[in-house]
């Protein structure tokens, strides 16, 4: 005999379709951008940078590294190059012997000089603004392309890390489970007035305040939107709580 389906039943005898998930208030999404961008106006990439060459050298270089690690070995490589030309000069083993502090600097520095030899054989050594084309390029995937578009560029594109992921899952703007699924939920959510600085702004919001082990949310200006269920105390309240426990 076959076994009964679970749950109920629709009308026509299929199983009812679960119900689309509520999307985050476009009012509440204006607000969390306003205070933030109120606290910090001028938001931008930490990593340094020449031209738009660099800043790809750059973010490439940045795949699961520090801003401040790769500023540092990147330092003294910039001096030297801001050009593809000028890369394929120094090439891969200088190259490496600028960027061995960063890890998986030897398959970085391999993807590095060969997407500077694809820029001159397919556009004329310049950085094109164009996403299919960037992703073309050895070591490029979505997350490089958008910080290039937006930093570059100014394109109101939204690059997803593990910070904009995490932020954007704490204040429920996305339940998605992909930073492509993550990143196309928050979009519609940005207006237009923080439409460029919207990436910035949840990068550095979850770098310095919404940390992944110790969020500081006694002291985050968006705390009232925030529908993150372990949200901590200031350190002194802890204290206090926890000589109290120990009496």
């Amino acid at each position: 005999m076959t076994p009964p389906p679970r749950g109920k039943m629709s009308g026509n005898g299929a199983p009812p379709k679960k119900p689309a998930r509520r999307r985050f208030p476009k009012a509440d999404a204006e607000a969390i951008f306003d205070t933030l961008g109120g606290a910090n106006p001028a938001p931008k990439t930490e990593l340094d940078f020449v031209n738009p060459y660099t800043l790809l050298v750059a973010v490439v270089l940045s795949a699961q590294a520090t801003d401040a690690g790769v500023n540092k070995a990147t330092r003294r490589l910039f001096q030297e190059v801001q050009d593809p030309a000028a890369m394929l000069a120094l090439g891969l083993d200088g190259l490496k012997a600028h960027i061995r502090t960063i890890g998986l600097f030897n398959a970085k520095a391999a993807n590095v000089i060969r997407l500077s030899e694809q820029l001159i054989e397919r556009h004329g050594g310049q950085v094109p603004a164009d996403r299919a084309a960037l992703e073309a390029l050895a070591g490029v995937g979505r997350k490089t392309a958008n910080v290039v578009l937006n930093e570059a560029f100014g394109e109101h594109t939204l690059a997803v890390d593990t910070h904009v992921f995490r932020v954007a899952r704490r204040i429920g703007f996305s339940a998605a489970t992909t930073p492509e699924a993550v990143e196309r939920d928050i979009l519609p959510l940005v207006p237009a007035r923080w439409g460029r600085e919207a990436h910035h702004l949840l990068i550095l919001h979850g770098r310095y305040l919404c940390k992944a082990r110790t969020p500081e949310c006694w002291r985050c200006p968006i705390a009232a939107w925030c529908r993150f269920k372990g949200k901590t105390a200031p350190p002194a309240l802890m204290q206090r709580s926890a000589k109290k426990a120990d009496a």
